[in-house]
């Protein structure tokens, strides 16, 4: 769902609001703290029951943490709100709340891709001064993501990060590089698949496409927010993706693969690699097919390895919340070493980078060191409140080249015209 507020937001209701804050903040016995465009968020020292929103598919995980959190804390207990499965709904619902000003939702698990819009929307509380929380120990990927405009406007929950499977009867080599994938294809039954991925036109595309774009040197958009997806390595990188297809590196079926075409290729045993996430390593140590039989590993590019996308949650605190205060403490309480671990039992990608080293996990999912490079070397997905548009124009445009002959020179061109019109709207 696309804000109606962003246009207003760019042409001066940034300092109105500022404005209108600070004279609130004058009459107001709440406390609050002041926001680096000069606005105030009240509430800081707020305390009391809270509300935590995330969508249902994962609430598993956190429902066990909500539990000792209300034992521990009898006056702040915290309520979780279920959201719809899809992250559309889940979306949609939170920017209806929200844009009405309400406080239905103090905490609000987003996925990582909504932080920067939600933060440019002044949706958001700033992590800052009363509201400050200690990011040491965490995956330095995982903060990134939930930062813009150099703040902290949530704090990241859980990650994940692409995977590069290997069948080791049908590829019994290691790989370094893009190349050596290549090289293990060529070694191939025809009726075996080399790589399968997610080339569907959907957010996997996206994905996939930003990895290639990524892993050859490249960036959608540079740090200061500069479109550069028509740079020299960006187009050598999405032209990679294009070859490998055309060649048969990757499989034909990829252009209609999400994660689940992709996990049934691989268990099955009819694709020697295949990218997808950490959830599949159990479905491939209990299939007949590839039981004892694969390895992984992060994903390869041109020199070495190479750049996944980051998956996860941010939490992120209302910027409408009375209690600002039990919330921020929420937050933190659920990035503590015992939750964390909870995670990763759960298979659950936690975002403390210690408990990747845990022994003991390691051996029960051994896994983890693989993910742990993975996740070290990982990017967030273009950080921009514009992100649904820069999606749209990766896969667009990204898809033409791939399946309809497109060139990758005209498509990163359409999709830089694409991020420029959707930033100037």
């Amino acid at each position: 769902m696309q804000s109606p507020s962003r246009r207003a937001v760019r042409n001066g209701v940034i300092a109105s609001t500022a404005a209108l804050a600070l004279a609130l903040s004058a009459c107001s016995s709440d406390s609050g703290s002041s926001n680096a465009d000069g606005s105030s968020t009240e509430n800081t020292d707020g305390r009391g029951p809270i509300t935590f929103a995330m969508g249902k598919n994962d609430t598993d995980k956190i429902q066990p943490i909500i539990e000792k959190w209300n034992e521990e804390h009898p006056e702040e207990k915290v309520t979780l709100e279920e959201l719809a499965g899809e992250a559309d709904a889940q979306r949609e619902t939170l920017v209806q709340s929200l844009q009405a000003g309400n406080s239905d939702y103090d905490v609000m698990a987003l996925d990582v891709v909504w932080t920067a819009d939600f933060a440019a929307n002044q949706w958001l509380a700033p992590l800052t001064e009363d509201l400050a929380v200690n990011t040491d120990g965490l995956l330095p990927a995982t903060v990134e993501s939930a930062t813009y405009n150099d703040t902290l406007y949530a704090l990241p929950q859980n990650t994940n990060g692409q995977l590069l499977y290997r069948n080791t009867e049908l590829a019994p080599e290691e790989v370094s590089t893009f190349d050596d994938v290549k090289s293990a294809c060529e070694a191939l039954k025809d009726d075996t698949d080399c790589l399968t991925t997610q080339l569907k036109q959907y957010e996997g595309l996206t994905v996939n496409s930003v990895g290639f774009i990524e892993g050859w040197g490249g960036k959608v958009l540079a740090d200061d927010g500069t479109i550069t997806v028509d740079s020299a390595e960006a187009k050598e990188g999405l032209q990679a993706l294009v070859d490998a297809y055309e060649d048969g590196t990757i499989s034909p079926d990829s252009t209609a693969a999400t994660e689940e075409e992709t996990n049934l290729a691989f268990t099955e045993g009819k694709s020697a690699f295949a990218i997808n996430w950490p959830y599949m390593y159990t479905n491939a140590e209990e299939s007949p097919e590839t039981q004892g039989k694969f390895e992984v590993q992060p994903l390869v590019a041109k020199d070495g390895v190479g750049v996944s996308t980051l998956g996860g949650y941010n939490n992120g605190i209302n910027i409408n919340s009375e209690y600002k205060a039990t919330a921020r403490d929420f937050i933190e309480y659920i990035i503590n070493e015992e939750n964390q671990t909870s995670f990763a039992e759960a298979s659950f990608p936690p975002v403390l980078a210690a408990i990747y080293d845990d022994p003991e996990l390691i051996e029960k999912f051994p896994y983890l060191p693989a993910l742990k490079e993975s996740l070290e070397a990982a990017s967030p997905r273009p950080v921009s409140p514009f992100y649904s548009a820069i999606s749209k124009a990766i896969q667009d445009n990204a898809y033409a080249a791939i399946t309809d002959g497109k060139s990758v020179d005209d498509a990163t061109k359409d999709m830089k015209a694409a991020i420029e019109s959707a930033s100037q709207a």
